[in-house]
């Protein structure tokens, strides 16, 4: 069956557009622009398979289709801003297969003016047509949120900002397919900076309530009462939760490496946010001081060390680095992770408990980092010695709280 659409990069970004679409009818050839890690079950890959899905066997098949979606990954760079060399390969591989009249969309998290100034030029150039005459191209940022199950991409609006109108028009056609809603932006650079500012919302907005964990901690203030009253306001408050730190694959940007203007709020919050793994440690020690131990030697216990919960994903996840401060500080380490089978840490594995309320009951120290739903919060507050929960998942009292 030949193909419709044709995703370019298949992790965080592209796996969830391509099983959005295929869930949609859309014929969908997946195009892998490096090393993703696939986060499909077998279940899941055998449905897409049946519903039209298939891998590309060579680039040559990208100019087979009407619309092609870049999803690369761009990491942070050496200077502080995007790493765009993935989608910089990806755009001068369609480039060289592009056809007329092809939809082509750029959904990676990249600084306003990459899809007029980066993508556009290396099509243009590798193609030998004009994107806005011989070719649509759009931005349309991703708005993913891994293991929600209340929004989905059907329930998503989707903004769409096209080069020309004809673009943006092309784009939503596609779109429409997959979403509910779509709301067009101005143009590329007002759809990028829609990026931007969702995703620095975010930590912006993390770090003003970690800042919060720490002052409570020293004023004897419960936070979590004060979160639980405060999102009764049904207006002017959107509420936010403190946690070991941010982990995930949205990058907040300054925009400092690539238009000379640094936003010192973000700044600020990057700060805040890389300060909570040490923060959690500093808790644990005085912990464990308080009950006549030293970290030094203790059998510490973490539990749930990828970035969000009931998923396998542990992209920047803070768990790695509270465990490399409390390995420097001479804890013995051992974790307990229902979807991570084995972990390492400083190029070292760390055991696994088998068994996770005996292993609780065996630490001097356990120390909840992210909140699986197979967790039973209330059992674990029983079995363990000491418990701190970095989530304030734990009922009042049952546990000592970040």
């Amino acid at each position: 069956m030949p193909a419709d659409l044709a995703v370019i990069g298949l992790g965080p970004y592209g796996l969830p557009l391509a099983k959005a679409a295929v869930a949609a009818g859309i014929a969908t050839l997946g195009y892998r622009t490096g090393p993703e890690a696939a986060s499909l079950s077998p279940a899941e890959l055998r449905r897409m398979l049946s519903g039209g899905f298939r891998h590309a066997t060579s680039p040559a098949e990208l100019g087979r289709v009407r619309t092609a979606v870049i999803c690369a990954p761009t990491p942070p760079g050496a200077d502080g801003g995007l790493d765009l060399s993935q989608v910089e390969a990806a755009a001068r591989t369609l480039a060289a297969h592009l056809r007329p009249h092809t939809t082509v969309i750029l959904e990676s998290p990249v600084p306003p003016g990459t899809t007029e100034n980066v993508l556009r030029p290396l099509l243009e150039e590798g193609s030998g047509m004009a994107a806005g005459r011989d070719f649509h191209l759009a931005y349309s940022p991703s708005r993913i949120d891994p293991g929600n199950r209340d929004f989905t991409p059907a329930n998503t609006p989707k903004v769409i900002g096209g080069l020309t109108s004809a673009c943006t028009e092309s784009a939503a056609a596609f779109y429409g397919r997959l979403t509910d809603k779509v709301v067009r932006a101005r143009g590329p650079r007002e759809a990028e900076t829609v990026q931007v500012l969702e995703t620095n919302f975010r930590h912006v907005n993390i770090a003003l309530v970690n800042e919060m964990a720490v002052l409570c901690h020293d004023l004897g203030v419960d936070l979590w009462d004060v979160i639980r009253c405060a999102e009764t306001k049904p207006f002017g408050f959107q509420a936010f939760r403190p946690g070991p730190g941010v982990g995930g694959h949205a990058v907040p940007q300054d925009l400092t490496a690539h238009a000379g203007r640094t936003l010192r709020m973000v700044e600020l919050a990057q700060q805040v946010n890389s300060q909570m793994p040490q923060y959690v440690v500093q808790r644990a020690a005085a912990l464990l001081n308080e009950h006549g131990k030293s970290a030094r030697g203790a059998r510490i216990l973490l539990l749930g060390v990828t970035y969000k919960p009931d998923l396998a994903d542990q992209q920047s996840t803070p768990a790695e680095e509270v465990a490399v401060r409390l390995m420097r500080l001479g804890a013995s380490l051992s974790y307990h992770d229902p979807h991570i089978p084995s972990w390492n840490v400083l190029d070292r594995p760390v055991p696994r408990a088998d068994s996770l309320y005996e292993a609780a009951a065996d630490a001097d120290l356990t120390i909840l980092l992210q909140q699986h739903r197979r967790y039973d919060l209330q059992g674990l507050s029983v079995k363990a010695q000491l418990l701190l929960d970095t989530r304030g998942a734990t009922p009042t009292g049952a546990a000592h709280r970040l």
